[in-house]
């Protein structure tokens, strides 16, 4: 199983005891604002996610992590990389995304998170490159890619939402983890 600690987060796999909180920061209509077309997730649209998440580490040996508080073993969120659904530019890429439940905002918490995904995906799983989507005007995850040390690449047209995204990659040469 793998797992990855940080100073207050544990990052690991998806357990039957994820999905009801998963499931209550998912029908946060603020949290989900800026995932997807925006809209927000049910009991059984939460439990098709961890499935696909989950089948995706199986597949490819990564993929969406599970993130509780070390200090409690609350679940806070997910975190982890997949393979991008969209826009063309991203197609045969591994992106980092992150979706924390709002009462985990502005801690610090999704950047900690991010940083140990990116340094599992460039030094233990071997990939070269790693890009994320952010859509226009969404700060607090731009905050988040600016710690990560990504590089903006382009910015095009959001084929979900209609609006636009930026671009952004880091890859091995330019970590510094």
């Amino acid at each position: 199983m793998t797992e990855i600690r940080t100073p207050r987060l544990l990052l690991r796999r998806w357990s039957d005891d994820d999905l009801a909180p998963l499931s209550e920061i998912n029908a946060d209509p603020e949290v989900m604002h800026w995932i997807g077309d925006g809209s927000v997730l049910d009991l059984d649209g939460t439990a098709g996610a961890i499935e696909r998440w989950e089948e995706e580490w199986d597949d490819e040996g990564f993929g969406i992590f599970a993130v509780e508080l070390l200090a409690s073993g609350e679940l806070i969120g997910a975190v982890g990389l997949s393979a991008p659904e969209g826009p063309t530019e991203l197609e045969h890429q591994v992106g980092i995304s992150w979706r924390l439940g709002r009462p985990f905002w502005g801690q610090g918490y999704a950047s900690e998170a991010a940083q140990a995904t990116l340094e599992f995906a460039l030094q233990d799983r071997g990939l070269d490159r790693v890009v994320c989507a952010n859509r226009a005007g969404h700060e607090a995850s731009a905050n988040v890619i600016r710690k990560l040390g990504m590089t903006e690449d382009a910015t095009v047209p959001d084929p979900v939402s209609g609006g636009l995204l930026t671009l952004h990659s880091i890859d091995l040469t330019e970590y510094e983890g």
